[in-house]
């Protein structure tokens, strides 16, 4: 009989420990609040990859900076402070060189200005040209905004010499000379703060995609939306390389096949399409569209050359190379 027991309680143990692995659990950082397209896009990937994995593989995401605020995002990452991380190229001014230069006035691939296509070419170009400038870390994939249009309480910007002399409020080193070119004034309000900033008269209007103005309420005190958007933003979604190493090869697996230029083009999807949901909501709140002439286009295409050419200037013959690329 004691015998039994004994082999009963060895096969036991013995199930026990042939049994799955216990679960990886990958935490993910970012600064945007939860219901923003991102973190929902990002929940679903960690479905995906939880659902690919028999449940071995999950993410747990710390949304809305609780890691640690939007300028250190990626460190947080690169330190171990988290697995994943979701950040903004422009809250670091300067850091990110070449990648800034998808986020240049007018510019994009000739497939069109929509994320879906940006954040595809943009990804496929991380090999070649965007890999050193996030050491330490892999893209999984790059996001770009669809172009950030300018909203303006009062002004009518049909004729854009009414843009002179106002207050605008933007983010990020590219925007703020496009503010000047146009002869107004770049104020850097935070985001959540933009709308009481208008209703206040502290500022005339903002540089955001329609999918942000809404999420920060923009369409009460918003009177008119300056169409297209001039520049749009880059993101990355980052994984550390010491996250990705101690994964076994199954695991990279999964992550290697739900990441890269296909889940990019996925994301820029949601992306449009929530742009798309953010126009209308602001037409629904009463906001004027006012469209730009193919001169007025022209005219400032010719009035930002010199923010494209100091950007390329400043980094030399491999900015004309990816700026080529990423245009083709």
């Amino acid at each position: 009989m004691r015998l039994t027991r004994l082999l009963s309680t060895g096969a036991l143990i013995g199930a026990l420990m042939a049994g799955p692995a216990l679960a990886e659990t990958l935490k993910v950082t970012t600064f945007l609040p939860p219901m923003h397209t991102f973190v929902k896009a990002i929940t679903a990937w960690g479905e995906e990859i939880s659902e690919k994995s028999g449940g071995e593989l999950q993410l747990e995401i710390f949304p809305a900076g609780q890691l640690g605020p939007p300028p250190r995002q990626f460190d947080i990452v690169r330190s171990g402070g988290a697995d994943i991380g979701i950040f903004l190229h422009a809250m670091t001014p300067g850091r990110f060189p070449l990648t800034a230069l998808a986020g240049l006035p007018l510019t994009h691939p000739s497939e069109g200005s929509q994320s879906a296509v940006t954040s595809r070419r943009l990804t496929e170009l991380v090999p070649d040209y965007l890999a050193a400038e996030h050491p330490g870390t892999r893209v999984l994939w790059m996001a770009v905004t669809p172009p950030l249009k300018m909203h303006f309480a009062k002004t009518d910007p049909s004729d854009l010499g009414n843009i002179d002399g106002l207050r605008l409020r933007y983010a990020g080193a590219t925007w703020q000379k496009i503010v000047e070119t146009l002869g107004a004034s770049p104020v850097p309000v935070p985001p959540a703060e933009t709308a009481d900033a208008i209703g206040k008269g502290v500022v005339d209007g903002a540089t955001f995609p329609f999918e942000a103005a809404m999420a920060f309420d923009l369409g009460p005190v918003i009177d008119y939306s300056l169409e297209p958007g001039l520049a749009s933003a880059t993101f990355a979604v980052v994984m550390s390389d010491a996250a990705y190493n101690r994964l076994s090869p199954e695991m990279q697996a999964i992550i290697d096949e739900t990441t890269g230029p296909d889940r990019a083009a996925w994301f820029g999807d949601l992306w449009d399409a929530s742009e798309a949901h953010g126009r209308d909501h602001m037409e629904q709140a009463g906001v004027t569209f006012v469209q730009l002439s193919d001169d007025q286009i022209a005219g400032l295409q010719t009035a930002f050359k010199d923010i494209v050419g100091g950007a390329v200037d400043a980094i030399g013959a491999q900015a004309s190379d990816f700026l080529a690329a990423y245009t083709k």
